[in-house]
């Protein structure tokens, strides 16, 4: 049976679906990579090792991916929660996982920076009992990347829990497994790509976040700078070779790591029998 049997419309649909990748994809792509090439080699990188830029992706990086690897944990207990556990007020808890999707970053940003700045509730309670600052440092950039990035853990997860099936614990249950074994060899395996994916997209929103951390970030160059507002700073200043060339590098960077966690969910997809 051929393949415009089995869909009836495909081709216009493939040709459609072909024309939206261009348009929004692709062309904005090629456009950063073509403005990006006006520069010379040793311009462009003389740009992305500046001191300050090297300092803004080490800061967006590693604080999307202890971000990101957080979320994954916070998020796969609390999906954990919601696909095991019936409790009253599930569907309030359920409608404010999905909050920082509808939220506008930049309310979540003030909210967060005027309840942990050293004034606020959190942040004063922090640094009395912990002396331990979180407004206007890496930290506070952590948390609001938390913030934003459980609800890509949960909602990935929870479709896996609900479909594992129950008999596989209980047939281990009888023959002697622990809570721990059936845990550990039998849910956590199954769960594991789907916690990848959530954990990925999570660390992809996270790197491009720009309205949640300026406010709470603090923008210090060398301390809590990142590259998103480095880009609007070089833009702003009429710096559009310098932004694009900072764009691509951060593209690049960005679309490499996905790769290898793409890659690695494959390898474990294979691993467990799911490919």
């Amino acid at each position: 049976m051929s393949q415009s049997n089995i869909m009836p419309g495909f081709k216009p649909t493939l040709a459609f679906t072909l024309f939206y990748l261009g348009l929004i994809v692709l062309i904005p792509l090629s456009t950063l990579v073509f403005k990006s090439l006006q520069l010379g080699w040793e311009d462009y990188l003389k740009i992305i090792t500046h001191d300050r830029v090297i300092s803004a992706f080490k800061v967006s990086f590693l604080t999307s991916l202890f971000a990101s690897s957080v979320a994954g944990v916070f998020g796969f207990i609390i999906a954990w929660v919601m696909i095991r556990y019936p409790f009253s007020g599930k569907r309030l808890l359920d409608a404010l996982i999905d909050l920082p999707f509808a939220l506008p970053t930049a309310v979540a940003g003030v909210v967060l920076a005027t309840i942990y700045q050293p004034s606020g509730i959190f942040g004063k309670w922090l640094i009395d009992v912990f002396e331990l600052k979180v407004a206007y440092t890496p930290l506070g950039i952590v948390i609001a990347l938390i913030f934003i990035g459980i609800p890509f853990v949960v909602r990935t997860i929870e479709p896996v829990l609900q479909e594992f099936d129950p008999s596989m614990e209980e047939a281990a249950s009888s023959l002697g497994a622990t809570r721990w074994q059936i845990f550990s060899k039998i849910i956590f395996p199954n769960v594991l790509p789907a916690l990848l994916t959530g954990v990925s997209l999570a660390f992809a929103r996270g790197i491009g976040e720009y309205g949640s951390v300026i406010f709470i970030a603090g923008n210090l160059p060398y301390v809590s700078e990142i590259v998103p507002l480095l880009i609007v700073t070089k833009l702003e200043q009429y710096q559009y070779a310098g932004a694009t060339a900072i764009a691509l590098t951060m593209l690049i960077i960005s679309f490499l790591l996905l790769l290898m966690i793409n890659l690695l969910q494959h390898w474990i997809r294979q691993r467990s029998g799911q490919v």
